[in-house]
């Protein structure tokens, strides 16, 4: 139902166009619900519901793991938030949310033929989180984790991993990680540069800059240089905590400390996670030939204009320009692979197999080409296959 002008707040009122193109496509919500059976008369009412149903409910109460071939279990992935860290929004709650989680169901089912459902729960402490995301895991298949703050999402994600025995993935670390390799795998054929040559900055220390930094080292990248909002992570500074001594202790092999604009002095490539604006004369202190992935949405750290001045290749997180860095590259065909196989995890060598994959289906990249379009035919069953092939051995 609309809500008329007189029950919106004003400053909403002003700001949004409530009758123009994007709200008219999310009136009403951006999901519904199907039968998969028709429901004819009282011979279809007895199959699909009592007494029939009682037949099916005591063979999974004896074998649990018929749940998966005889209820939509098997194909179905919750797509959990509780709202804290959504796109470039912050912490907007889990109403606000909801649009964002919609979405992502959306692209499940037209990328993965996955049925994905938003379950958007108040926020809490991790113990509260783990624990109502695990007593609602009987009727999922597979838990996508989705705009977590960090670094909650970190020991969420870990201890709901520990806990159930089926797969779950937070796409903002792993599905940004996957396709970043996949690009820079790429984008290192396009310079003639091997991975483990490469002086890499990553900008930015939450979810995704975390992830983005344990993939390429599992890659084989070597020289890894990692920055927040303070600078360079180094065992020097006195301020880390959690997550970023970790960091500190596996990166930063040329011992560097400073600005973010002395990590960038003759790096080979800059994978921005983090928001906020890169000086031009910060990105023209890189290597000739370098490679930049800007990949904040909507403003990438470094405009691609200016980018493209300094560098060989160049990536953003937007569909309007080329490369775009985009997880539904990823995490359709992740979880296809995932469900299908019956995978109790996601793991690391799956992740691994998913970039490389991405990256073959470009088979001769080009500056301005070094990822498949989301569009490209055959992406999410490459994926599959993939992390399929590794989860049977």
């Amino acid at each position: 139902m609309s809500v008329s002008p007189q029950q919106r707040p004003e400053a909403v009122r002003a700001n949004v166009d409530f009758d123009g193109p994007v709200f008219r496509a999310h009136e009403g919500g951006k999901l519904g619900v199907h039968a998969t059976q028709p429901l004819r008369g009282r011979e279809d009412l007895s199959l699909l519901y009592t007494p029939g149903v009682a037949d099916v409910c005591r063979a999974i109460a004896v074998e649990p793991e018929l749940a998966s071939r005889y209820t939509a279990r098997g194909n179905t992935v919750a797509v959990v938030s509780d709202g804290t860290a959504v796109l470039g929004l912050g912490d907007i709650g889990p109403l606000a949310a909801m649009p964002v989680m919609e979405g992502k169901a959306i692209l499940f089912k037209h990328f993965g033929d996955i049925d994905a459902v938003p379950v958007c729960l108040e926020t809490g402490t991790v113990d509260e989180l783990v624990e109502t995301i695990a007593r609602l895991a009987p009727s999922w298949g597979g838990i996508n984790l989705e705009d977590i703050s960090a670094p909650r999402c970190f020991e969420i994600e870990a201890r709901l991993k520990e806990r159930l025995d089926i797969p779950v993935f937070h796409d903002d670390q792993h599905g940004t990680a996957i396709v970043v390799l996949a690009g820079l795998i790429n984008a290192a054929k396009v310079v003639g540069r091997e991975l483990a040559d490469l002086r890499v900055v990553v900008a930015g220390a939450g979810a995704a800059g975390v992830a983005v930094t344990a993939l390429l080292q599992r890659a084989g990248v070597r020289d890894i240089v990692v920055c927040d909002s303070r600078g360079i992570i180094s065992p020097t500074r006195a301020d880390l905590t959690g997550h970023k001594h970790r960091i500190a202790a596996s990166t930063n092999p040329r011992g560097l400390s400073g600005t973010l604009a002395t990590a960038l002095e003759d790096a080979d490539v800059y994978v921005g996670v983090s928001g906020g604006t890169v000086p031009e004369e910060d990105v023209a202190r890189m290597a000739p030939s370098s490679i930049i992935f800007a990949l904040a949405n909507p403003d990438p750290e470094v405009h691609p204009d200016v980018a493209h001045r300094h560098a060989a290749v160049v990536a953003t997180g937007r569909s309007d320009f080329p490369n775009q860095i985009n997880n539904v590259l990823a995490f359709p065909g992740i979880f296809r692979g995932a469900l299908d196989s019956g995978a109790a995890q996601i793991t690391e060598a799956m992740k691994l197999a998913a970039a490389e994959a991405i990256a073959a289906m470009v088979p001769e990249p080009t500056a301005d080409e070094i990822v498949p379009s989301v569009f490209a035919p055959g992406v999410a069953d490459t994926v599959a296959a993939a992390v399929a092939r590794l989860a049977r051995g």
